[in-house]
């Protein structure tokens, strides 16, 4: 059929499977939104993917041990360092940062700041429907209504550190004291709250990480050695 486009090709989602993590809800939410999706047990599952997904629930030691005997922390580091899109949830938020208050791990290292308990919460661990305040305009909110509720299953959340956290800082929801509910750094992507069990706006956001993706918009060239840090500008 001369003159007809082939239709682009769906893309393809690596998500990190390290027995942290409700995969199959995550599946099918990311297959709904338009992705092809593959499960990661090991660096090989990484091969073709156009981004990557570390989901997870739990603590940061036994996560980041499990990570290592996949042989996933290297390739998960290294898949950043190369401005490939990344969306981490929940726990694979917590562990783009330097370490963890919960048990002392050492983590990932990608985001400076630490993963620390929440404050003056009135119940731990937060679980359930609450409201995630944006901070800044990004187009992983696309058509979603400023203040929408997603849902939190947590005692724990990260805190970016040093003078480029205002700007990695995305979102902020109130359990308690105020944590920082979404992140957003060139290629890196964290929610603190499960979009594949947050319904409809939980899907939308999906596809926005989706539509991201396939535009290029999330596949950034990695900063020179001593560049200073900056934050992707993309519009809604």
């Amino acid at each position: 059929m001369s003159g007809v486009a082939a239709p682009a090709r769906p893309p393809r989602f690596a998500v990190a499977d390290y027995g942290a993590g409700n995969l199959v809800s995550i599946d099918q939410a990311l297959t709904r939104v338009g992705a092809a999706v593959t499960v990661a047990r090991d660096p090989s599952g990484l091969a073709g993917a156009d981004a990557l997904i570390v989901p997870g629930v739990g603590a940061a030691a036994p996560a980041m041990d499990r990570l290592a005997d996949a042989g996933l922390v290297g390739p998960i580091r290294a898949w950043i360092a190369s401005g490939r899109p990344y969306l981490g949830i929940c726990l694979g938020l917590q562990l783009l940062f330097e370490g963890s208050d919960e048990d002392g791990a050492v983590t990932l290292g990608v985001i400076p700041g630490r993963t620390t308990r929440l404050r003056d919460a009135p119940t731990l661990p937060h679980i359930g429907w609450n409201q995630v305040e944006r901070v800044r305009d990004h187009p992983l909110f696309t058509g979603i209504e400023p203040g929408a509720d997603f849902y939190f299953v947590h005692s724990y959340a990260g805190s970016p550190g040093g003078p480029g956290a205002d700007a990695t800082t995305l979102a902020w929801t109130s359990h308690g004291a105020p944590f920082v509910s979404a992140i957003a750094r060139a290629n890196v992507l964290g929610v603190q709250f499960h979009p594949e069990r947050s319904g409809t706006d939980g899907l939308r956001l999906l596809a926005n990480v989706v539509e991201l993706v396939r535009s290029g918009r999330l596949d950034v060239a990695p900063a020179a050695p001593g560049a200073p840090d900056t934050t992707l500008a993309v519009s809604a």
